[in-house]
This record gives C-alpha cells, sequence and structure tokens, in this order.
C-alpha cells in the first residue's frame, strides 16, 4: 500500500514548495521504520528537497521522547529552540515540545490537547512561511 504511495494532505506540496523557493531548510522526522519513509519520500514525496530524513530506526528512543526532534536540530546545525516543528499527532507534538522546539500543530487522526508553545491550524492550506515564522520568532529551521 505504501509503495503505491501515500496521498498528501491538502496544501502540503504548495508549503513544502514555497519552503525551498526560500531557502529554508527542512527536514522529515517520522515516527516510522526507515522503509515506510523511504518509500514514502520516493514516492509521494519524490522531488521534495528535504535536507535530510530521520526514521524511528534512527535514534534509540522515538516519539513522544524527544531524541528524534534533538537529532534532527543536531544534523541542521541548530538548536532544538531554532526550529518549528509541523505536527499532526499528540506523540509527535509532544516529540518536538520536549526537545524544545516550537510546534506548529495540523492536527490528523486524533486529537491534539493545546499547550502552552503549541499553535494550531485546521490545515496545511492555512498554512505559509509567515505563519511558520510567527509561531515562534527567530526559529528558522523546519522540521
Amino acid at each position: 500500500r505504501v509503495a503505491a504511495g501515500v496521498p498528501l494532505r491538502p496544501g502540503a506540496r504548495r508549503l513544502l514548495a514555497e519552503l525551498e523557493r526560500a531557502e529554508v531548510p527542512f527536514a522529515l522526522v517520522s515516527a516510522s521504520p526507515r522503509a515506510v519513509v523511504d518509500s514514502v519520500v520516493a514516492g509521494s514525496l519524490a522531488g521534495v528537497g528535504f535536507a535530510f530524513t530521520l526514521s524511528a530506526d534512527d535514534t534509540v528512543r522515538t516519539k513522544p521522547h524527544p531524541d528524534p526532534y534533538r537529532a534532527a536540530a543536531e544534523r541542521l546545525g541548530v538548536g532544538p529552540g531554532a526550529c518549528v516543528a509541523v505536527e499532526d499527532s499528540p506523540d509527535g507534538s509532544a516529540s518536538a515540545q520536549a526537545a524544545g522546539c516550537a510546534v506548529l500543530v495540523v492536527p490528523s487522526l486524533l486529537p491534539v490537547e493545546p499547550a502552552a508553545g503549541r499553535y494550531f491550524a485546521g490545515s496545511l492550506e492555512e498554512v505559509d512561511l509567515g505563519v511558520l515564522r510567527g509561531c515562534a520568532p527567530g526559529h528558522g529551521q523546519l522540521l
């Protein structure tokens, strides 16, 4: 099923293209195994200019632990406090927030509870570079 392609959420491709045009580095941080991440990146996300992808296989502990986002920030060469994470799940939001990232939540299947430092959008169609930058002044990398 994954090899056949995973449908992207509305607005995702446009937002990723905007980040590329603005030369803002961004990474994919996933709790899925490497094989799944690679399949999705080769299929639905083909041609997207991720700086890198990080899977559940790349850290000892995965989401909701902060390790994945800490590792991603380190690979980007910045502290987590310089990053904005776009998340859609409770575990992902908790992981990014515990790592010290600003978090923009675009909920999907499971509801994400409001918390200090979490920003919300109803859809990726509502999100652009300005919205991401507004989540936390001084945050410049995107995960």
